[in-house]
């Protein structure tokens, strides 16, 4: 069962940085393709936002799917299975709190309107809902690292690790 424990827990913290990684690159890279602004003002490219489809070709295998059972596994192990130091359950379900709340908001928010964004012509009103998306992203973004830094605590108080930046300090100076 430990084994087991720390596996979910390494793949959890893995997903989450490869998903800070790819959101992070989306955003940056991505996203400038789809809302593109010039001197004459801000336009939704749909048709280079359908060509791309990154949610079915990309973020279906990374996120969806993977990152939402990592999720669930995670709360249904820190919640159950009795881990030696109690701070490893405490960042392990601060973690997963987080990752379920970027679910609930991916799934809530983030997909349908994307969706909806991917059929839509270029108007004022596709703009406006395309940056509302594109400014809620940073703080989807905001609470996957804090989910990944909480699960990296976890990580660390799980196999223990220095608890804190502090102690690492203080052993190199």
């Amino acid at each position: 069962m430990w084994w087991t424990t720390s596996v979910i827990l390494w793949l959890f913290v893995i997903n989450l940085g490869v998903v800070i990684g790819a959101g992070l690159y989306k955003h940056r890279i991505v996203l400038s393709e789809w809302i593109r602004t010039s001197e004459s003002g801000t336009y939704w490219d749909g048709e280079t936002a359908r060509r791309a489809d990154v949610g079915k070709r990309f973020w279906g295998f990374v996120t969806t799917i993977p990152l939402t059972l990592l999720t669930l596994a995670s709360l249904v192990v820190a919640w159950g299975v009795p881990l030696p130091p109690s701070a490893a359950r405490s960042w392990w379900l601060a973690a997963g709190f987080l990752s379920l709340a970027d679910r609930v908001f991916t799934f809530v928010y983030f997909i349908p309107t994307m969706i909806g964004l991917m059929r839509a012509a270029d108007t004022p009103e596709s703009v406006k809902i395309a940056t509302r998306w594109r400014r809620l992203n940073y703080l989807r973004l905001a609470i996957d690292v804090a989910a990944w830094l909480a699960a990296l605590r976890a990580f660390a108080s799980l196999h223990g690790c220095p608890a804190s930046l502090e102690v690492v300090l203080r052993q190199h100076s």
